[in-house]
C-alpha cells in the first residue's frame, strides 16, 4: 500500500491520534496539513501535541498485529512539515506545496505510506488537485493603482491578463471579492513581466477520510480544550514569543489563539473578554472548516466520512478496509 491517505476534519475531531495509530499499523509517515504548526515554539496554541506521534504497542494490539516494522513498547511515528520555520514569518501556500512534495517524494522513495493529516482545507486541496502557483511578492504600487476600482472592472482586467499569460483561474474564488481579484491581477502581472519555469506539481491520488463529529460535542470539546490549553501555559507561550522580539502584529496575523491572547497581553482586552471572543472564534473556525470540506465534495473530491467517536481500533479498521 503506497497510495496516500488523507485524514481531514474540523478542529477537535481527533485527526492526529487517528493518523498516528494508522501510521503505526501500516508503516506510514505523517505530513501535516496545518498552516500554523509549521512555526517553531508555537506549540500549545497550534495544538501540536507531539505526544500523539508516539503510539504504544498495546494500542496496536487492539487493532491487530501487522508487520509494520514496530518493535519494543512503542513506535515513534515520523512526521513532516512541523517546526520548519521561525515565528514572524508569513509561510504561504506556494511554500507549503513545494515542501509537501519534497516530503511526499521522500516518504514514497523509502517505501512508506504518506498520510496527509490536518484541517487547513486550502493546503489539502492545493496538493491533491495540483494547483499551479508562483512565488509572487506584493506590488504596493500596483495595488495603489487598483484601489477604488469595481469588482467588474477588476474582473475584466484579470481576464485580459490571463489571455496574455495563457493561464486559467485555478478556482472560482479568484474574483469573489475585490481583494482576491487584486491579488490575482498582481500574480498575473508578475508572471507576464517575469516569465519563469515552474516546478510542475501534479495532482495526488489519495484516499480521503473525513472525521465527522456532532456539532454540540464538537463545541464541548473545543471549550474544554481551550481551558486545558490556557491552564497548560498558552498565555506564557505567547508572552515568550513577544519577549523574544516578535512584533505583536505578526502574532495577531496568525489568528485565533495567537491573535486573542496577544491582544490580552498588550492590554487591548480583559481575560474574560479574551476567553469569550476566542471561544467564539474557534467555533466559527470549525464551522468554516466543514464548509470548505463540503465544498471539496462539490468540487469532485470523494470524502469517506467516519464517526469521530468510534473506538480507535474501529476507525483504523474502517480506513484499512477503504484502502483495500
Amino acid at each position: 500500500m503506497q497510495k496516500m491517505i488523507t485524514i481531514l476534519g474540523p478542529t477537535a475531531s481527533g485527526k492526529t491520534p487517528l493518523a498516528a495509530a494508522l501510521a503505526a499499523e501500516i508503516g506510514g509517515e505523517i505530513i501535516s496539513a496545518d498552516s500554523r504548526q509549521v512555526y517553531r515554539r508555537m506549540d500549545i496554541g497550534t495544538g501540536k501535541d507531539l505526544g500523539d506521534y508516539v503510539v504504544r504497542s498495546q494500542e496496536r494490539l487492539r487493532v491487530g498485529e501487522r508487520s509494520s516494522g514496530m518493535s519494543g513498547d512503542c513506535r515513534n511515528v515520523p512526521y513532516h512539515l512541523i517546526d520548519i520555520c521561525e515565528p514572524g514569518m508569513k509561510y504561504n501556500l506556494f511554500e507549503y506545496q513545494q515542501d509537501f512534495f519534497d516530503a511526499y517524494e521522500d516518504i514514497r522513495s523509502r517505501g512508506a505510506v504518506p498520510i496527509l493529516c490536518g484541517g487547513t482545507g486550502l493546503y489539502i486541496e492545493a496538493v491533491l488537485k495540483g494547483y499551479h502557483l508562483s512565488p509572487v511578492p506584493q506590488n504596493p504600487e500596483l495595488r495603489d493603482s487598483l484601489e477604488g476600482k469595481s469588482l467588474a472592472e477588476l474582473t475584466q482586467m484579470l481576464a485580459d491578463l490571463k489571455t496574455k499569460t495563457g493561464s486559467n483561474m485555478h478556482n472560482t474564488t479568484d474574483v469573489d471579492s475585490c481583494q482576491r481579484a487584486i491579488r490575482a491581477i498582481e500574480i498575473e502581472t508578475y508572471n507576464l513581466e517575469h516569465p519563469m519555469p515552474r516546478r510542475e506539481l501534479p495532482p495526488v491520488d489519495s484516499l480521503i477520510i473525513g472525521l465527522k463529529i456532532d456539532r454540540e460535542l464538537r463545541r464541548e470539546k473545543i471549550t474544554r480544550r481551550l481551558k486545558t490549553r490556557l491552564e497548560a501555559g498558552m498565555i506564557e507561550e505567547v508572552k515568550a514569543l513577544l519577549d523574544e522580539g516578535i512584533p505583536a502584529d505578526d502574532l495577531i496575523y496568525y489568528g485565533l489563539e495567537y491573535k486573542f491572547v496577544t491582544e490580552y497581553l498588550i492590554g487591548k482586552t480583559s481575560y474574560d473578554e479574551m476567553f469569550s471572543r476566542l471561544e467564539i472564534a474557534i467555533h466559527q473556525f470549525a464551522k468554516r472548516q466543514m464548509t470548505w470540506f463540503r465544498g471539496m465534495e462539490r468540487r469532485g473530491f470523494k470524502i469517506n466520512w467516519i464517526d469521530a467517536t468510534l473506538p480507535m481500533e474501529e476507525k483504523v479498521k474502517l480506513i484499512m478496509n477503504y484502502a483495500l
